[in-house]
This record gives C-alpha cells, sequence and structure tokens, in this order.
C-alpha cells in the first residue's frame, strides 16, 4: 500500500538515485572522514536531504553532483559540530580539574571507586541516580520505568552489596539515602 503522503513515483525515482549514486557518494564520504560511522551519517543525511528536496534533485548525471553539493553541507556541519564539541569537551575537562584539585581527598575514594565498578550495571544506575543525581524513590522509578516499592528494594540491594564489598556491615557511610527516605 502506498503512503498517501508520497507523491506518486517518487519511491520509484529515489530508490533509483539512490542505486545509482551510492557508491560515488560512498567513496567521496570515505575520502573526507575519519571513521567509517562518519560516513554512514554523511551518507545518510545527504540522501535524506535528496528525499526532502526531491523535486530539486536534477535528472541524470547532474543528480551526482547533486548530491557531492549537499554531501559537502553535511560534511561541513558535521566539522563544525565537532569542532563545537571539541571545544567543550576541552572546557569541561579544565572545569572539572579545578573542581577535582578543590576537592577534599577522600582516603578512600579508590576503595569506593573500585567497588562501585564491581557492582552489576543496575546496582550503579539505581545507586548512581540516588547519590550522584540526588533523585527520589518516585524520580527514580520514573527514570527506571517501575514502581517506587521496586526502587527501595533495588536501592536497599545495591547498598548492601556496595557495603559488602567495602568490607563494612554498615551502609550509612558508603551511600546517603534517598531524601525524605527514613531507615
Amino acid at each position: 500500500m502506498q503512503d498517501p503522503r508520497v507523491p506518486s513515483g517518487a519511491r520509484d525515482r529515489f530508490e533509483a538515485l539512490y542505486r545509482a549514486c551510492y557508491p560515488a557518494l560512498q567513496r567521496y564520504a570515505l575520502r573526507r572522514t575519519d571513521s567509517v560511522d562518519d560516513v554512514a551519517d554523511v551518507i545518510a543525511e545527504t540522501f535524506l536531504a535528496a528525499w526532502r528536496r526531491l523535486d530539486d534533485v536534477p535528472e541524470g548525471d547532474a543528480a551526482l553532483l547533486w548530491l557531492y553539493g549537499a554531501a559537502r553541507r553535511v560534511l561541513a556541519n558535521h566539522r563544525r559540530g565537532e569542532s563545537r564539541r571539541s571545544a567543550l569537551g576541552s572546557r569541561l575537562r579544565g572545569e572539572l580539574a579545578v573542581r577535582q584539585e578543590t576537592a577534599p581527598a577522600d582516603p578512600r575514594t579508590e576503595e569506593i571507586r573500585a567497588a562501585f565498578a564491581a557492582l552489576a550495571p543496575a546496582d550503579r544506575e539505581v545507586l548512581a541516580l540516588a547519590s550522584w543525581e540526588g533523585l527520589t524513590g518516585p524520580q527514580i522509578a520514573t527514570v527506571l520505568g517501575c514502581s517506587s516499592t521496586a526502587v527501595r528494594l533495588r536501592l536497599h540491594k545495591a547498598r548492601k552489596r556496595l557495603a559488602r564489598l567495602l568490607g563494612t556491615t554498615d551502609e550509612t557511610p558508603v551511600m546517603t539515602p534517598l531524601r525524605g527516605e527514613t531507615r
């Protein structure tokens, strides 16, 4: 069944354009990117632009030239994005380094970090949401898509497992309780 939003013949024209131009567009992107993932992104975004503007794509050999132009703009946007992400990453690393230098050193930090890493991913997630993000039980339930009761149980068990890994029977020094939660 044909989608009524797609003009008659548009799908066939796009598929023919894709089959005819994909290999050349792939080579174009491979020569201008650093990773296979980037190549896939460039091709996908270029053909998306072609689909959206199919009426603007010329017929015949000129179609490939149009796609090269579109791919060139996609690559330029990709490079600008990479540049912004790189600058942001550098800035954040600098800010985090300053914060780490000013944070008081806890002698058990490495021990806690190793124990936390040894936990199952589900335990790490529930503990991180409670301790690092400061979320309440109902908020964690929303994030995880489960009930508040399930969160309380999972959090209790995760705290116990972490305390056991740290060789302590009291979970209080390891992880603080949820806001509003009582023991």
